[in-house]
């Protein structure tokens, strides 16, 4: 303000030499959202964002807080052999009841793929009103035939009526019609009142635009919309987005625009109304929701302001985020239009500089006073299906449980235990390369500063092999990329605790320590002491391969002599096979199969030590094929059979 405008009588700023000067000072209280727990400071949780969703969010929030709605969803018939993503009620039911009952945000993926969208779908920025149509839609339809039918209708189905009256002649035609949601234009509107108004302005159709009135011909006729009667919950679409003509362009409108926390729709006696329409019903509103949108035309953010119990506290629902707001953020500060800085110089520069609000309403949701009680009901469990409330709780406990051992991950060391049941169930089946699928071996989670010969108590429990029978192999990753048992722990390694045992064995930087579990079975089947292993010793796995078949299998492990010959062991190997002692058979190494296989003959007269073998090294073997029977065998070896199995995994992968 200029000093003279201060210094002027007239003004009536300074009585007596005395100016007073009023300051409304707020401080708003600064969100540490990192650590910010929305359950324990509001009382309500939001939802996970999956890209572009936070349209939905807003809506399903909006939905959600109105209870009438939440109690019908519960009650929508569902089974305890349906599946979330393949049903929208159970879907439904899911998202709402982890929202009232979880202490953290809520995913919506099960929801979505109810819905049918696809990956690019639910990464797209839908329409929100096309979205609250289509839900609506479809609960209506999933509600029909049952106990909750027409839910949604009674909810937010209102009535208006359009009609053309002649003005000369004695002649009016009408047409009632339903709506679930009202468009109100926000151009040109100062607020919802002016809005209501120019939505029953009257049209004159003269000129060239008489009306056709059947039997009269062309007359002057009057055009309007009046309501027949307004829904318990009213849904008033904001048009902030429309189509500019002249620059053929769509454009937001980020113009002020005002509304009520109390709307009177009955207002100068009943403007809005037919006259067919109930008097007797009071139209008297309450604000419960303002959905906002934050950005312009081509994008932006989507949150909302909610009263869930209609008391005069407000709470922001963004995503993730809930915080309680004052009724000022929740109501002005969402009308849009201009908002004026003062100039930090203001000698410089008197004209005040002013900023466009790009944050604005789009969308309002009004409850009837006099439905107020029936719609904002008490929801509580025995609203809920027991086989529902059992889903979802050990759903939330199987939740609470993984947050739990993610928190706790560094105080426990994951060890995977592989023993010669896993090879026999996995080689053939899930497994031709190496040895196993680590994946899905026996898991243990066991704690750090445990030592390691307790843990062998706990394999001793599981797998019934009492402490002094077990040896434990390290696995190794090799340079050709396969992965090998490498070397028996030692008697210190045992001693140590599992956390060191993991770092100092961990070469190849894999998270859980991985083991092969030893058990020599003597004559009686019974598990005896593991032999003393020299430098000498070396361990081999041994697979069997039958070409008429194509079945590749594994038979089991020898210890050899590193000076010793295959033709030491053949028949033992025979013996593992099933075969006659004498029969003649074939070996191979399987050395690798990354990026290409190689599978080596290995020479029976040779040395193991020569042929380079060494603990963890798997033998594959087979009968000779017969000369002349490579026409009935498709993979007479177990090099063709190894590199048809690796091309037939390249291929799946590829059309993965």
């Amino acid at each position: 303000m200029p000093l003279g405008e201060l210094y002027d009588p007239g003004r009536g700023y300074l009585v007596n030499d005395t100016c007073v000067v009023e300051a409304d000072v707020a401080v708003r209280k600064v969100i540490d959202y990192w650590s910010h727990d929305s359950k324990k400071e509001t009382g309500y949780v939001g939802l996970k964002n999956q890209g572009a969703t936070c349209y939905m969010n807003s809506l399903l929030q909006t939905l959600y807080h109105i209870p009438y709605i939440r109690k019908a969803v519960y009650h929508m018939p569902t089974t305890e052999n349906d599946i979330p993503s393949g049903s929208i009620p159970l879907a439904l039911q899911s998202l709402f009841y982890k929202l009232q009952y979880s202490d953290t945000s809520v995913a919506t993926k099960e929801l979505t793929k109810s819905f049918g969208w696809d990956t690019y779908d639910s990464f797209m920025q839908h329409d929100v009103q096309e979205l609250n149509r289509v839900l609506c839609e479809k609960l209506e339809d999933k509600m029909k035939g049952t106990v909750v039918e027409g839910t949604i209708q009674q909810l937010f189905e209102g009535h208006h009526m359009n009609y053309i009256e002649c003005i000369n002649v004695d002649y009016k035609s009408t047409r009632k019609e339903s709506f679930y949601d009202l468009q109100l234009d926000v151009k040109g509107c100062r607020d919802v009142y002016a809005s209501f108004d120019k939505y029953v302005e009257v049209e004159r159709l003269e000129g060239d635009n008489k009306y056709h009135a059947e039997q009269h011909g062309l007359q002057d006729a009057r055009k309007g919309v009046l309501f027949i009667d307004f829904p318990p919950v009213l849904q008033l679409q904001l048009k902030r987005f429309e189509y500019d003509f002249m620059r053929d362009i769509m454009v937001k409108i980020n113009d002020r625009y005002e509304f009520p926390l109390q709307l009177d729709l009955d207002r100068e006696n009943g403007k809005y109304l037919s006259p067919e329409a109930d008097r007797s019903v009071r139209n008297l509103y309450t604000l419960h929701s303002v959905l906002v949108h934050s950005g312009g035309v081509h994008g932006g953010h989507y949150y909302a302001y909610i009263r869930p119990t209609l008391s005069d506290q407000w709470f922001k629902f963004d995503d993730e985020r809930v915080t309680k707001e004052d009724i000022k953020r929740a109501l002005e500060e969402q009308y849009g239009g201009e908002e004026e800085l003062a100039q930090t110089n203001p000698g410089f520069n008197n004209s005040p500089f002013k900023f466009t609000k790009y944050s604005n309403a789009y969308m309002l949701v009004y409850i009837r006073e006099s439905d107020k009680e029936k719609i904002i009901c008490n929801v509580d469990e025995k609203d809920i299906a027991e086989h529902l409330r059992i889903r979802l709780k050990k759903e939330q406990e199987e939740k609470e449980q993984k947050r739990k051992e993610k928190a706790e991950a560094h105080l426990y060391t994951i060890i995977k235990v592989a023993h010669s049941e896993d090879l026999l169930e996995q080689i053939g089946k899930d497994v031709y390369f190496d040895l196993v699928d680590h994946d899905k071996v026996r898991s243990f989670r066991i704690q750090k500063q445990i030592t390691f010969n307790l843990f062998k108590e706990e394999v001793a429990k599981e797998f019934g092999i009492p402490v002094q029978f077990q040896r434990f192999w390290l696995w190794a990753k090799r340079q050709n990329h396969t992965y090998r048992p490498n070397r028996p722990l030692t008697p210190q390694e045992e001693a140590q605790s599992v956390g060191q045992l993991r770092e100092v064995s961990n070469k190849a930087n894999i998270a859980e320590l991985r083991l092969f579990l030893e058990v020599e079975i003597g004559q009686d089947f019974r598990p005896v002491p593991p032999p003393e292993k020299t430098k000498e010793d070396i361990l081999l796995f041994f697979k069997l391969y039958d070409p008429s078949k194509e079945e590749l299998r594994y038979v089991g492990r020898l210890f050899v002599k590193g000076s010793g010959k295959p033709l030491d062991i053949l028949k033992k190997l025979n013996e593992m096979a099933g075969f006659a002692s004498d029969q003649e058979i074939e070996l191979y190494e399987e050395i690798k199969f990354e990026p290409n296989v190689m599978c080596e003959h290995i020479d029976k007269r040779l040395t193991f030590r020569s042929s380079q073998l060494e603990d963890g090294d798997i033998v594959c073997y087979q009968k000779p094929s017969p000369v002349g029977s490579n026409e009935q065998c498709r993979y007479p070896d177990v090099p063709s059979f190894l590199e048809y199995m690796h091309n037939r995994q390249v291929y799946y992968d590829l059309i993965r």
